[in-house]
């Protein structure tokens, strides 16, 4: 099985491209995820996993996400290889299946934009609506 869970925030804005003949968005950010602290109180440092992701998703992530913005990512991990100056360059991304925008906002807002439960007015991207506890129906 070959299954990643993984909640971080974005190192730089997402980069997204479009394949030349399908024309189907293709987009690659990285996120921090910190490791916490060990048995002396001491910072473990950070993890930074490049994210891969495609079609409506990629133009979603283009679209929402920036800098500092806290992200939900579930995928799988893929492996590579290529030569760089005679060198064997190893490879480890995430290819994302879903990402889940943990904190809300268009690109043009600020990074701290607060999560959307704790929001009483919120701005949701088109096609969505807000609920409210009598649309739940349990």
């Amino acid at each position: 099985m070959n299954s990643v869970s993984l909640i971080g925030r974005l190192t730089k804005d997402p980069e997204v491209r479009y394949g030349a003949e399908s024309q189907s968005a293709y987009c690659r950010f990285t996120i921090a995820i910190d490791r916490g602290k060990d048995r002396n109180g001491e910072d473990m440092g950070a993890d930074f996993p490049g994210i891969v992701c495609f079609g409506k998703t990629a133009e979603n992530c283009e679209r929402f996400l920036k800098k500092g913005r806290l992200v939900g990512v579930q995928g799988r991990i893929r492996t590579g290889k290529y030569e760089k100056n005679g060198q064997t360059v190893y490879t480890t991304d995430i290819y994302a299946d879903r990402v889940e925008f943990l904190e809300w906002g268009d690109k043009s807002e600020g990074a701290s934009a607060k999560p959307a439960s704790s929001m009483g007015e919120t701005s949701l991207p088109g096609g969505f609506s807000q609920l409210t506890d009598d649309d739940i129906p349990f």
